[in-house]
């Protein structure tokens, strides 16, 4: 409330917008919708009824969460218990702490929606406005492009990225016209360096080898590479080589089918290698990832994992997450588990080899009209 209150009193440069708890250092998406709630609840000072607005997102998100999840048909219905009535962490991250965090996930929620009803440029529209309220959902970037490019090819993808590139432009013009400097480098500021007392993730080394460069570009390094892998061999592109992609889909051969299962899968798994190569991952971050871990688990054709292994990994990450403050062995055992949905991932039977069934929704690639 004490950064957008800088905005609505006519202070358009980021690098003089603060509030108590630091610099304001989310995109121009962020001010508006919690200017928004900063007059709702009388200046942030009703505190009750901003938890009303929480509570009312929370469940727009599990209907959005169980949609995709409906559309899919790979997670039981039992394990939609663990994601709405289990989980203290993230109704904590919702009711009690009221971040950015779950506003972002819910519009992102929303545009994979419309993405699975093949409507892409609206898609594409929210799923830039999730980006403007924080830059966590670039995590999914690599995935968006993906299914673009093989749903319309290099040229008709290009629309659909300008799309997502000017919606940021526009939301921050008034911003961009003041510093832009200023409003690139705090709301997009991917060097920041953070705290080694809230990290959940990385607690079981020392904090001279969290803070080092070296590390980051480790972790960077092994992102882009695991991104890499698992889009020249588990994101099914059903025996077309990663360069016919870039083809017009009218002229490729086979015919190109986008199953429901696919979107899914690119999408989440893209977003679940940022995470787990993330510099750190503090409490409220927990949201990113934590709706699409049920379907990571089950979503491979394989048996590897009985159906009780993946409850007890769903436990042991959220005992993680529930850990105050983290310690090494609870940052230990997520990344045990983070590693084991990783191999399951990998070692699993892709979707599209089991899954082009005709009860799985299908995107087809029609030849002229492009949405």
């Amino acid at each position: 409330m004490d950064e957008v209150e800088g905005v609505l009193n006519g202070t358009y440069d980021y690098t003089k917008l603060k509030g108590e708890t630091g610099p304001l250092v989310y995109p121009a998406g962020f001010v508006y919708i919690f200017s928004f709630f900063y007059y709702l609840t009388e200046r942030g000072s009703n505190i009750r009824l901003a938890q009303y607005i929480f509570a009312a997102l929370y469940l727009l998100t599990l209907i959005l969460v169980f949609r995709i999840y409906v559309i899919t048909k790979k997670v039981p219905p039992y394990v939609f218990f663990f994601m709405c009535c289990a989980s203290y962490r993230v109704h904590s991250i919702f009711l009690l702490r009221l971040f950015n965090d779950p506003v972002a996930m819910a519009i992102l929620f929303f545009s994979i929606n419309l993405l699975l009803q093949d409507h892409w440029s609206w898609g594409c529209f929210f799923y830039s406005l999730a980006v403007s309220v924080k830059m966590n959902v670039l995590l999914l970037a690599p995935g968006l492009l993906y299914l673009l490019l093989c749903r319309f090819g290099l040229l008709h993808a290009m629309p659909k990225l300008c799309i997502c590139a000017m919606l940021q432009v526009f939301l921050a013009l008034p911003f961009l016209l003041e510093n832009p400097t200023g409003y690139l480098l705090g709301s997009f500021d991917f060097g920041r360096q953070f705290l080694f007392q809230w990290t959940v993730n990385w607690r079981l080394i020392p904090e001279s080898m969290f803070q080092h460069r070296a590390f980051h570009v480790a972790l960077l390094t092994a992102h882009l590479v695991a991104l890499l892998l698992f889009c020249f061999n588990r994101w099914p592109r059903s025996g077309q080589s990663l360069w016919s992609l870039l083809k017009d889909p009218a002229k490729r051969k086979p015919s190109h089918k986008l199953t429901a299962n696919k979107i899914i899968f690119v999408l989440f798994s893209s977003n679940f290698l940022g995470v787990i190569f993330s510099r750190s991952l503090h409490y409220q971050f927990y949201v990113w990832y934590f709706h699409s871990l049920p379907y990571l688990l089950w979503c491979t054709g394989t048996s590897t994992l009985p159906g009780l292994a993946k409850i007890l990994i769903l436990g042991l990450i959220e005992l993680s997450w529930n850990t105050f403050p983290s310690t090494a062995l609870s940052s230990g055992i997520l990344n045990l588990c983070h590693g084991t949905i990783l191999l399951h991932l990998w070692f699993g039977i892709p979707p599209d080899e089991t899954w082009a069934s005709p009860s799985t929704p299908t995107i087809r690639t029609p030849s002229k009209k492009k949405d």
